[in-house]
């Protein structure tokens, strides 16, 4: 007797563990990475065959949240020779844990996908450039590098 309830709740605790796994399920998307991820809608934005290089003084560095459900993420107002752009680098998390420090004032060159972000022109950043330190944000491909872990 003492057997069967031991099987017994081998058994319910091995159904409740496998159920558990099946629900759970892959990460997919954006799931996770608050909208950054590959499969968002932001995502799909970037467009490597858009992406130039632009170079100009920092004028101000923000938080944005580029779209509702997302976590909020580092935007820089970049004045070049021809225009004052928007740069979106990244989600805050990840963008703050790097070792190049972008302030207001510094001389850099961003390379990235030009898009139009709610009617105006923005420049999603696959690479920030300053002084010779490279903060790399994007493969070729537009792939995030704090998406990298999941390719």
């Amino acid at each position: 007797m003492r057997t069967a309830g031991i099987i017994s709740a081998a058994v319910a605790l091995s159904v409740l563990f496998v159920s558990s796994i099946a629900l759970a399920g892959p990460w997919k998307g954006s799931r996770g990475s608050g909208g950054w991820g590959m499969g968002s809608s932001y995502q799909r934005m970037y467009n490597p065959a858009t992406t130039e290089a632009v170079s100009g003084v920092i004028e101000s560095i923000n938080k944005i949240t580029p779209m509702k459900g997302m976590y909020s993420g580092i935007h820089l107002v970049l004045k070049t020779d021809k225009e004052t752009i928007a740069v979106h680098l990244g989600p805050e998390w990840y963008i703050e844990r790097q070792d190049v420090n972008l302030e207001k004032g510094d001389k850099v060159e961003v390379r990235g996908s030009r898009i139009s972000f709610d009617g105006k022109p923005a420049i999603i950043a696959a690479e920030c450039n300053k002084g010779g330190s490279v903060l790399i944000l994007r493969d070729s491909a537009g792939v995030p590098a704090w998406a990298g872990w999941r390719r």
